[in-house]
């Protein structure tokens, strides 16, 4: 079987006082993206990909590579403090990526000073300076039409899994007509497109028989690819769900 990995949310604590009001107008409801991190006047090595994103509740979440954990955040006089009760995810990650949650944390927690430039972006600490561009200008949607898309996860309920094999799984679609491969037999079929909604009809695959591994990828891929899915593109990834979960995708550039 195909295991899957636990993205639950643990309740954490933060240092300092709870932030007053949400984020200034100019972050609110904007993301953006590491382009250089900075630490004790040198480039830190590996540079670890920084996500920030403030919604337009007073809220912020980020990312440096591993998990992905929000709060309420003040920006009041330029500084970013953050609340009380973080949230995070709770995936286990191996290697460098298991420091970048901590790393992170330590950056943020130091109630860095923020600076907007445009779509420019630059937080400041004693140590470390981050610069980061809107997510607008650094990572553009791509297109749905025309697409190759990847498989990079299966997401059931609260969990997501990635195997190896599914970058040998992809789909494309053209108006009202998808193709793709399951890893396995080629497949295609009609589509319906509406905002933010796809809806899939029978698909015809080919009779390669597959076996293992094989066999169970192009199972749950089938039967995600049925009915009435939501879609939503972020830069370069393509996110599919239905009421029982869903899958995601990469274009292939």
């Amino acid at each position: 079987m195909i295991a899957l990995a636990a993205t639950g949310l643990l309740a954490l604590s933060a240092c300092g006082n709870e932030p007053g009001p949400g984020a200034a107008d100019a972050l609110s409801g904007r993301t953006f993206l590491s382009t250089s991190v900075v630490e004790n006047g040198k480039p830190r090595q590996p540079q670890p990909k920084v996500r920030l994103q403030f919604t337009t509740n007073g809220r912020m979440s980020w990312n440096a590579g591993c998990n992905t954990s929000e709060t309420s955040v003040s920006t009041a006089d330029n500084q970013l403090v953050l609340g009380k009760e973080i949230t995070s995810t709770a995936m286990g990650c191996l290697g460098p990526a298991a420091d970048l949650d901590s790393w992170i944390g330590g950056v943020l927690g130091a109630k860095p000073d923020w600076k907007l430039d445009g779509s420019k972006l630059v937080l400041t600490t004693s140590s470390t300076t981050i610069s980061l561009l809107d997510k607008e200008a650094a990572e553009p949607d791509v297109a749905l039409d025309g697409t190759k898309w990847t498989l990079t996860s299966v997401v059931t309920g609260q969990s997501a899994s990635s195997e190896p094999g599914f970058d040998k799984v992809w789909l494309t679609l053209n108006g009202e007509r998808v193709t793709g491969s399951t890893g396995c037999n080629e497949f295609q079929g009609m589509v319906a497109t509406s905002t933010g909604k796809l809806t899939f009809g029978e698909l015809a695959t080919t009779r390669r028989a597959c076996t293992g591994q094989a066999a169970e990828l192009e199972t749950l891929l089938l039967k995600g690819l049925q009915g009435d899915l939501t879609y939503r593109i972020d830069g370069s990834t393509l996110s599919l769900r239905s009421a029982n979960g869903g899958l995601d995708f990469t274009a292939l550039r």
